[in-house]
C-alpha cells in the first residue's frame, strides 16, 4: 500500500510529487512504449497468428444489415452478385497495392472500371467504402448516417450488391477495409435528390492483403494497443488531478505546478486518440 501512495500521491517521501511524475520515472514510461512498439511490431511481422487485426465480419453480415436498412424504408432487398464481389476484392486490392484512399487511384482507375472488367455490365453503379470497423454493423450504421453513403444504401436504382473485407496497412498502419459495389442493369425511377454514381473513400499501402473475415489471430493488435494508450493517458489524468487536489488541499508550496495545463494537454491527447481508433467512411 505504501508504494501505491508513494507513486500516485504527493507526501514528504516523494518530496511532494507522485512518482510517476518524476522525470525518471517518465523517461522509463518512454523507453518502455518505444521497446513495446519494437516488440509488437517484430511478434506481428514473425507471429502474425499471434498478434494480429481480429475481425468478424462477413459478407452475408453486410448483406443482412444493409437490406434491414432498405426494408425499413419500404425498399427492395438487394442480391449478393459474384462479379460485384470479384470487384470489390479488385478495388481493396488496388488500395493497398498502391497506399491510396479514394474513389479514383493515382493511376486515374474509377470504380466503374473494376465492376466493368468483372463483367458486370450496369446502368446504374455506386461504391461505398469504410475503414477501420471491426463489426458489420457499426460499418453500415456509420454509412447510413452520411448523406451521400446512405443514398447509395437506400437508393431504388440498385438491385445488385458485392463486398470485399480485407486487412492490411494504410500509411504503415494495420486496418480493415469494407468495400461496397453496387449495381442495377434495370432502369429505376431517379429521386430528384439522387446522385447516379454517389461515392465515399478510404486509404492503403501494403501488397499484402489477407481475407479479413477469416483471419483471426489470438490477440487483436489494434485493440491491443489503444487500450495501452487509453488507461497510461487515463492513469497521467488520474495522478495529474490527485496531485493538484492534494497539493492545493495541504496548501503546499512547490517550484513545479502547471498541472492544469498537463492535465488538458493529456485530455486533448485522449479526446484525439478515440477519434483517431473509430472507423470513418469517406
Amino acid at each position: 500500500m505504501n508504494i501505491l501512495v508513494h507513486l500516485f500521491l504527493p507526501r514528504r517521501t516523494n518530496n511532494y510529487r507522485s512518482k510517476l511524475l518524476h522525470h525518471h520515472i517518465l523517461l522509463f514510461f518512454i523507453t518502455l512504449l518505444f521497446a513495446g512498439s519494437f516488440l509488437m511490431l517484430q511478434i506481428k511481422r514473425n507471429y502474425p497468428q499471434v498478434l494480429g487485426i481480429k475481425i468478424n465480419i462477413t459478407n452475408e453480415q453486410l448483406l443482412s444489415i444493409t437490406n434491414e436498412k432498405r426494408q425499413q424504408n419500404n425498399l427492395s432487398p438487394l442480391n449478393i452478385n459474384p462479379a460485384l464481389n470479384t470487384a470489390a476484392e479488385k478495388k481493396a486490392e488496388d488500395m493497398f497495392a498502391k497506399n491510396y484512399w479514394a474513389h479514383i487511384s493515382p493511376t486515374g482507375t474509377t470504380p466503374w472500371i473494376f465492376i466493368k472488367e468483372s463483367g458486370y455490365n450496369y446502368v446504374y453503379a455506386g461504391e461505398n467504402l469504410a475503414k477501420g470497423f471491426n463489426n458489420a454493423q457499426e460499418a453500415v450504421d456509420a454509412w447510413m448516417a452520411s448523406p451521400t453513403h446512405r443514398e447509395n444504401e437506400l437508393s431504388p436504382n440498385y438491385q445488385d450488391v458485392g463486398f470485399a473485407v480485407k486487412t492490411g496497412k494504410i500509411n504503415g498502419e494495420d486496418t480493415i477495409l469494407i468495400v461496397e459495389e453496387f449495381g442495377g442493369r434495370t432502369l429505376a425511377q431517379i429521386p430528384q435528390s439522387s446522385s447516379l454514381q454517389a461515392i465515399s473513400f478510404l486509404p492503403s499501402s501494403s501488397p499484402v492483403v489477407k481475407s479479413a473475415s477469416s483471419f483471426k489471430p489470438l490477440i487483436d493488435s489494434v485493440l491491443f494497443s489503444s487500450n495501452i494508450y487509453l488507461v497510461l493517458i487515463g492513469l497521467f489524468i488520474i495522478v495529474l488531478t490527485l496531485d493538484m487536489i492534494i497539493v492545493e488541499k495541504n496548501k503546499i508550496v512547490r517550484i513545479a505546478g502547471h498541472n492544469i495545463d498537463h492535465i488538458l494537454f493529456f485530455l486533448t491527447i485522449l479526446l484525439a486518440g478515440v477519434i483517431i481508433m473509430k472507423g470513418v467512411v469517406i
